[in-house]
C-alpha cells in the first residue's frame, strides 16, 4: 500500500528512474493508500540524462527520454513492498515498490517494461502492461 510522498522505481523506459507519489486517484477503500493496479498521480525524481551531443541523429530521437525530472505524470502502480492476498490464501510481496507511467488516455508513456510485474493487474484492467513484461508473478 502506497500513500502521499511514497518513492518507487519506474520500470519502463519513459526516461524515469524514480517518482515520488503525490496523489492516489479513485480508490474506493484503503482511505487514500494505493494497491497493486491503482492509479496515482507521481512526481518525477531521478531520470536518465538527455544527451545533447547527438540531438539531430535518428538514434537519439528513438533514445531520448520521454519525461524529465520534476514532471508531474500518472502511474499505475505495479510491484508493493505490502503483501497483497491472493484468492488462494497466499501473500505476494516484492523487494520495492515499483510503477509503470501512463498519460491521461491511459496509455503507457514507455514501450518496454524491464521488470516483474504482479499478475493482479490482469483482473484490474491493465492486460497490455502485463502483456509487455518479461515475467509476471
Amino acid at each position: 500500500m502506497l500513500g502521499l510522498k511514497a518513492t518507487m522505481l519506474v520500470i519502463d523506459n519513459s526516461g524515469a528512474l524514480l517518482a515520488e507519489c503525490v496523489n492516489v486517484l479513485k480508490t474506493k477503500t484503503g482511505h487514500g493508500m494505493a494497491r497493486i493496479g491503482d492509479e496515482i498521480v507521481v512526481v518525477v525524481k531521478r531520470a536518465r540524462p538527455i544527451t545533447a551531443g547527438a540531438a539531430g541523429t535518428a538514434s537519439a530521437t528513438a533514445q531520448a527520454a520521454k519525461v524529465r525530472r520534476g514532471d508531474v505524470r500518472r502511474a499505475v502502480v505495479v510491484r508493493t513492498k505490502y503483501p497483497t492476498r491472493r484468492p488462494d490464501g497466499r501473500y505476494v510481496r516484492f523487494d520495492d515498490n515499483a510503477a509503470v507511467l501512463i498519460n491521461n488516455k491511459k496509455e503507457m508513456i514507455g514501450n518496454r517494461i524491464g521488470g516483474v510485474v504482479a499478475a493482479e493487474l490482469r483482473n484490474r484492467g491493465w492486460g497490455k502492461i502485463v502483456s509487455l513484461a518479461p515475467k509476471v508473478v
